[in-house]
């Protein structure tokens, strides 16, 4: 189709919605060296196609081992689904030393913000249409589409969730990665040094 340069036509979610009353942060990762855990966390939302309709999933992904530290599931865009991911990952793991986003308005907003400030989080946001800025989360999406989500027309929430929930049981604790040479996400995770927050 892309040789014929055809394409469907359809409207796609649109799940990066700028709101300008809202501030925007700098972008801090450009030149930054990430090598450990919790030196930086990502997050994004995508759109997960169901056999009628379309729900939303958020992640939250440590940026060096590529381990998914939490994620949800939810039929709106509203920003409560991602306080949730974020507020469940930090009393997980605690804080990261950076938190990267893009500029969607839950990210945004300042019930979100205000999480990561009052867990000292530096907070930095890729430039407008720059998806590049946070391309680890968006190969997630990439292999959890290709190897679950298009192959499994899930026809409801709950078949969408059991079939995410396992694919990145897989992805976290089976799936090896080259760049780390062939160790798991869990793997490099558990490998982390301990995080001077929480020991101050």
């Amino acid at each position: 189709m892309r040789l014929m340069r055809l394409v469907p036509i359809y409207q796609e979610p649109k799940t990066s919605q700028k709101n300008h009353e809202h501030k925007i942060y700098p972008y801090l990762l450009k030149g930054l060296a990430i090598t450990r855990p919790n030196q930086v966390w990502c997050t994004d939302i995508t759109y997960i196609k169901m056999q009628r309709g379309f729900l939303y999933l958020v992640a939250i992904m440590d940026w060096h081992s590529r381990k998914v530290l939490s994620w949800r599931l939810s039929n709106t865009l509203d920003a409560g689904f991602c306080i949730e991911v974020l507020k469940e990952a930090l009393a997980t793991y605690g804080p990261p030393e950076i938190f990267n986003s893009d500029q969607g308005s839950q990210f945004t907003s300042t019930d979100f913000t205000d999480v990561l400030k009052d867990a000292k989080v530096k907070i930095s946001m890729d430039g407008r249409g720059r998806w590049i800025d946070n391309r680890m989360i968006e190969r997630l999406w990439r292999s959890l589409k290709y190897e679950c989500v298009f192959l499994n027309a899930f026809e409801t929430g709950l078949h969408a969730r059991q079939g995410i929930d396992a694919w990145i049981a897989y992805y976290n604790e089976a799936r090896p990665h080259s760049s780390h040479g062939l160790m798991t996400p869990d793997e490099v995770y558990a490998n982390r040094k301990p995080n001077t927050k929480l020991a101050a």
